[in-house]
């Protein structure tokens, strides 16, 4: 499988664009949504794993009634921050462009080079930041979760499972980058497909366990089993292709410092949403079980971000420099109206459903063991609040290489510092108002603030405006996730009708409750394709146009 190649020059500024070699190869661009689609398809794979994850630690753990959920969530928390900084597109946002510019102008050996200088330096980089971290850990938990002071059992248990949990930070950044090689060599199977190895390794170390304390240091300990295998496998991945990246001491050369200056603002500009859940967290600590919660609902309403979001903005940041190298304005614009309605055709029934029938979800994936009814109603309360941000994740995925495409990474920082902001300010004024669903509300509006901000300097500067063709499509995807949130909320509001004829039925373990949620999706998972065809957001011949494509560039909406 190929992904887009390696763009003719380097987006992120690192590079001269006009440094290119005019003997170097020509550039032959792959469809964007078919590249997406493999992305999209392997994380499709991790995600349904990482859910039966879920529901197994969530039942052995619960969240309300025992102190190992709260500290548990609090220990994932350090490294998945980082993680989702680094692993999904921020670091890629500076790394990839540059690396794939040496590779296509200077050849594989200084392409590696710089590869490997890169990695050493953020190697180390977080070695240290893990080694401080644990050092100082009994002092940062009182920052991160002061609620966990007024309980010292919780507040030890916190700290050491964070400290175990940390070297999970450096595994994470070799894995990270080595995807980006893999990424630019246009190979995105195993890139896409290594995170599973968490969710195996956490499934097998945690399904023996039934003490809830037990089973949080086990899932602990997992972690970095995971970690070295993830870095391992996607090691091996790279060598593959004939990359030859090496381990070297680090150093701050010229093309480092070069990198980490526009990497910086890429990360921060690309972590606003992580940075408002860590912040979300913060005051997570002052309500019992409200870590393990948040935790359940990440797992539902980020499926939209990390299926369509990640994947798009993967795909479409090499496809858009490629097209701006080439002062191609109509293959630019067709790229983006093309990301923009297929993010909407995903992320608006994803959020459709979860406006519809949260707490019926929740309810029937975990309500078992030690996570109780009154858990998943909470939890069911802040997953519709994240439910109508769920389009703006994902788009915020889809505006950013807009940006970034064209050595633009402090305009999208500028923005995401002020969504934090705005998240940290609403944050404390709903949870004192509301109640902990104010959480949520305030992190969907600070991802909105973010994607008007974008949207409007882009139409502002006429870098980007929708056509009216994909304005057409995407009022005509805003009908069809419209009326199939009706259905649904139709089917949560006569739930126990559709769970009486399953009463006495037991199958493969599942329940009514169980048996019912999973036909309901699948009735929706049907339905929505006729609606979207009925409606006119896709057309027959334009799924069959994506799935014939071996190459090419995207075409622009019809």
């Amino acid at each position: 499988m190929t992904a887009p190649p390696p763009p003719p020059s380097d987006p992120t500024g690192v590079d001269a664009p006009d440094a290119v070699s005019p003997l170097a190869p020509p550039v032959k661009r792959a469809g964007l949504i078919k590249s997406s689609a493999i992305f999209a398809g392997l994380t499709l794979v991790s995600r349904f794993m990482g859910l039966a994850r879920d529901i197994v630690i969530t039942a052995r753990l619960g969240a309300s009634l025992t102190i190992a959920a709260d500290a548990y969530y609090t220990a994932l928390s350090f490294p998945n921050l980082f993680r989702r900084i680094f692993a999904e597109g921020a670091f890629a946002a500076a790394f990839v462009p540059s690396y794939a510019r040496r590779l296509t102008a200077d050849g594989e050996a200084a392409a590696d080079k710089f590869a490997t200088d890169a990695l050493a330096t953020v190697a180390a980089a977080t070695a240290v930041l893990t080694i401080a971290c644990q050092l100082a850990m009994p002092w940062l938990m009182f920052v991160i979760n002061p609620g966990y002071v007024h309980d010292p059992e919780k507040f030890r248990l916190a700290v050491v499972l964070t400290q175990i949990t940390m070297p999970y930070l450096p595994c994470m950044t070799v894995a990270a980058l080595l995807s980006g090689v893999l990424n630019a060599r246009g190979r995105f199977i195993i890139s896409g497909a290594y995170p599973t190895v968490l969710n195996a390794v956490m499934l097998a170390v945690v399904l023996p366990q039934h003490d809830p304390v037990q089973a949080a240091y086990a899932a602990s300990v997992g972690v970095i089993f995971a970690g070295i295998g993830q870095g391992a496998l996607i090691w091996w991945g790279v060598r593959r292709t004939g990359a030859r990246i090496g381990v070297a001491w680090p150093t701050l050369n010229p093309e480092i410092k070069a990198l980490l200056r526009k990497a910086v603002p890429a990360v921060i500009a690309n972590s606003a949403t992580q940075i408002n859940l860590f912040i979300s967290g913060i005051l997570a600590s002052q309500v019992a079980g409200l870590r393990g919660w948040m935790a359940v609902a990440d797992r539902l309403y980020q499926l939209p971000m990390s299926l369509v979001g990640v994947a798009l903005g993967t795909a479409l940041l090499p496809r858009l420099s490629q097209a701006i190298a080439a002062k191609d304005d109509a293959d630019s614009q067709g790229a983006m109206d093309q990301a923009m309605v297929f993010a909407l055709a995903f992320s608006l029934p994803a959020a459709a459903a979860l406006l519809a029938m949260p707490i019926y979800l929740i309810d029937a994936l975990y309500t078992r063991g030690a996570f109780a009814f009154a858990d998943s109603r909470a939890t069911g309360l802040l997953l519709f609040h994240y439910g109508w941000g769920v389009p703006a994740f994902v788009l915020l995925r889809v505006l950013q290489p807009a940006f970034f495409a064209r050595q633009d990474t402090r305009t999208p920082m500028k923005f995401s510092l002020i969504s934090v902001g705005v998240n940290i300010v609403l944050g404390l004024a709903l949870f004192y108002a509301v109640g902990f669903q104010g959480l949520a509300a305030a992190t969907s509006i600070a991802a909105w603030v973010s994607v008007l901000q974008m949207a409007f300097s882009l139409w502002k500067t006429r870098t980007y405006r929708p056509g009216a063709a994909a304005w057409a499509k995407m009022i005509r995807v805003a009908a069809a996730s419209t009326v199939l949130g009706l259905v649904l909320f139709a089917a949560a509001h006569f739930r126990p009708l559709l769970e009486a004829p399953f009463a006495h039925v037991r199958f493969l373990g599942l329940h009514a409750k169980e048996i019912t949620v999973l036909l309901v999706c699948a009735a929706g998972g049907l339905t929505y394709p006729a609606l979207l065809f009925a409606f006119g957001g896709v057309t027959p011949a334009e799924v069959k146009a994506v799935l014939r494509r071996r190459g090419g560039g995207g075409a622009a909406l019809p």
